[in-house]
């Protein structure tokens, strides 16, 4: 049998792997899109399949709420539900009872929240995380864990890490279908010295992947790439590192850098919807007046069937005359860059010159050199 991650190759502290599940592998590094409610916004199942991503993501706190998990777990899990084949992970709702609920209380048993939907009262333990996510039949399972925003005082953060791992190990002892592997989520905020208190007891706990969480939650740029520069390394060799929730292109490219292997993050989608397209020469909207005329692709190195079909021109009427087709299309074309993104990367660090990828990314994505 082999075993659930195997690290592959490393070029500088860029790592590529191969993790393995019931459903398939998943090739490190990887960005995985974001199925919030059993679908990646404005895409088919045919849609996303056809970009080839080995593992997409779920949400637990939406999937919760509507339809539910026991009509979800009735009808044959959420693989069935929306017809996808590969892995899926699924987040632990933590974050969303958090961000989402404006009155919320935490106890030392769980979180007391209303819905976002209809105000309805609910009380989100560590055991019903795992009850949901067991429901829906995930292949990576999450921790349920608090998720404080930043800036927050030491004292904040040493009693929120002593609640993360007090409802870690109550999630560790929850019985999980036998496919499902179960992930830890390192808290601490910039706090170097509390991240790494984190990691020895998760690691004391054996969980089959580490998270990075509470990071990109109103915090500096900078301050995050240090957190992660000086805090990743320390993290287990043979299992896979999954950054929560970020993030941008060279967010994600810095933090291969550092050896983090899975990212998830809403703004490919997110940002398609509002006109937002990423391309190898940076980020650029097109609902501007001056791509009314502009004939040329969303990006001319692209080679995404969006790019082979249409023109900047094209969609920059579809988002004007209101047409869903615009971030249907839009939704595609980022979707397929960050994908490509981690799949170079992975290319990169099989033929050791991730350093080479990494210059010449970050020259054309910003338009001068890393020392600028």
């Amino acid at each position: 049998m082999k075993p659930f991650f195997q690290l592959q190759s490393t070029s500088s502290k860029a790592r590529a792997g191969l993790i393995q599940t019931t459903r398939g592998e998943i090739p490190t590094p990887q960005f995985m899109p974001v199925g919030t409610r059993g679908a990646v916004k404005s895409l088919t199942t045919e849609d996303v399949e056809s970009l080839n991503p080995p593992i997409i993501l779920g949400n637990t706190y939406h999937l919760y709420l509507r339809p539910g998990h026991h009509l979800i777990e009735s009808l044959g899990g959420l693989h069935r539900f929306m017809d996808w084949k590969k892995p899926i992970l699924t987040d632990s709702g933590g974050f969303q009872v958090f961000s989402l609920s404006d009155l919320n209380q935490v106890t030392e048993n769980g979180v007391h929240f209303r819905s976002h939907i209809d105000g309805s009262k609910h009380f989100m333990t560590p055991e019903l995380s795992m009850e949901i996510q067991r429901s829906l039949g995930s292949d990576i399972v999450m921790c349920f864990d608090e998720c404080p925003a930043l800036p927050a005082d030491d004292q904040t953060l040493e009693a929120s890490l002593k609640r993360t791992h007090a409802w870690a190990r109550r999630c560790r002892d929850y019985p999980l279908a036998d496919h499902q592997f179960l992930f830890g989520i390192v808290q601490g905020g910039l706090n170097l010295h509390l991240r790494l208190e984190s990691l020895s007891q998760l690691n004391a706990m054996d969980f089959s992947g580490l998270a990075i969480g509470g990071l990109s939650v109103g915090e500096k740029n900078e301050q995050m790439q240090q957190l992660l520069a000086d805090f990743t390394p320390h993290m287990p060799e043979n299992k896979p590192r999954y950054l929560m929730g970020v993030g941008k292109p060279l967010d994600i490219l810095n933090a291969i850098a550092c050896g983090v292997d899975l990212f998830d993050c809403v703004l490919p989608t997110r940002n398609a919807r509002n006109g937002g397209v990423f391309t190898a020469k940076g980020p650029i909207n097109i609902k501007n007046e001056r791509f009314k005329t502009d004939l040329r692709p969303l990006d001319p190195d692209c080679s995404c069937r969006v790019c082979a079909r249409h023109s900047r021109a094209y969609l920059n009427h579809l988002f004007k005359v209101g047409e869903y087709t615009a971030a249907q299309l839009m939704t595609y074309h980022n979707l397929d860059f960050f994908l490509s993104l981690t799949r170079r990367a992975r290319e990169s660090i099989l033929s050791d010159r991730f350093d080479e990828f990494y210059r010449s990314f970050y020259k054309e994505y910003t338009g001068k050199s890393e020392e600028e």
